[in-house]
């Protein structure tokens, strides 16, 4: 049997999260290097070296790597696949466990790409929206078609929080809306609106390579720039971001991590018309009850409330 070699490179702190969450796809045999066992092996070991290039400690410094193996045929595929979703939203989730960096031994880089996009499937989502992947074909349907290619950004339609928001979409868009999408990852939210029949969308993210990737996806979807705007920047400091993309929103989604949505919280209600929605999601379950706490506290009520695979949105007015 042939074995593909991953390895996940992360921080101290990340260590234990990243393997338990591989633990969660079934892989229990892991091997862990981290800085401390490099600088131990140099202190036990005085007696073989005089000289340890900087470019070497450099290297270690604060970094460790998880090691694992899966069997290299359509079960390590789908494995890889899940596992790659998961720490992209761990990645967001956790944003100091950074690099969270997934590479292979001995497969070639255009062939690892290829293999995890075959357990990327259409997905229906709600009552009328079709997640389509760009190389996958989806034979006629009255559903409302989003063909999508996350690259490597997150936001797949795979992930609960994703789904959450989706749902919640298929429902608030009647037609004409505008909307606001903080945090876009792959653009999947407000090109979906876009799709449903808002009028216009303006999408933003801390990481610059999603702008590229939601306009890719728009174009995709045969959405122009005429109605999509997509900028990057940090919404919750950048003023002249803030000052880019106005206010007057029918609904503002933001599919982030806990500790930006209780940031935002009391920002979001002058960007929006009276009545508008602020839809909010990226929460997971042990913090359900604080974030929404604290979406109350700023003033939201929280009309609805959905939970999916320990993940939780809300949707306030």
């Amino acid at each position: 049997m042939k074995w593909l070699e991953l390895h996940v490179d992360t921080t101290p702190q990340g260590i234990e999260p990243v393997s338990a969450l591989l633990g969660d796809y079934g892989v229990d045999s892991l091997m862990i290097d981290e800085e401390g066992d490099f600088k131990s092996f140099l202190e036990n070991n005085r007696q073989y070296w005089d000289y340890v290039d900087d470019k070497l400690l450099a290297e270690k410094r604060g970094k460790c790597r998880v090691t694992f193996y899966l069997p290299e045929d359509d079960g390590g595929f789908h494995t890889l696949g899940q596992v790659r979703i998961a720490l992209s939203a761990l990645k967001k989730q956790h944003p100091e466990y950074a690099p969270l960096i997934l590479s292979m031994e001995n497969v070639a880089d255009e062939d690892w790409e290829n293999n995890w996009k075959q357990f990327y499937k259409p997905m229906e989502i709600g009552e009328r929206l079709l997640v389509v992947p760009e190389w996958e074909q989806a034979g006629d349907t009255e559903r409302v078609k989003l063909i999508l290619n996350p690259g490597l950004t997150f936001g797949t339609g795979s992930h609960a929080t994703t789904r959450l928001c989706l749902t919640a979409l298929d429902k608030l868009v009647k037609g004409g809306e505008k909307v606001l999408d903080l945090g876009c990852g792959s653009g999947i939210l407000s090109i979906a609106a876009l799709r449903l029949g808002a009028e216009r969308a303006f999408a933003c993210d801390v990481d610059p390579t999603c702008v590229n990737v939601a306009y890719e996806n728009a174009a995709l979807n045969g959405v122009d720039r005429a109605r999509y705007t997509v900028r990057a920047g940090d919404v919750t400091a950048d003023k002249e971001l803030a000052r880019e993309f106005g206010g007057d929103y029918d609904i503002v989604v933001a599919n982030i991590v806990a500790d930006v949505i209780v940031a935002l919280a009391p920002k979001v209600r002058p960007l929006l018309k009276d009545g508008g929605a602020f839809l909010c999601s990226g929460v997971i379950d042990d913090r359900a009850a604080e974030v929404k706490n604290r979406l109350l506290g700023a003033g939201w009520a929280v009309s609805e409330e959905a939970s999916s695979e320990g993940w939780y949105s809300y949707l306030c007015r």
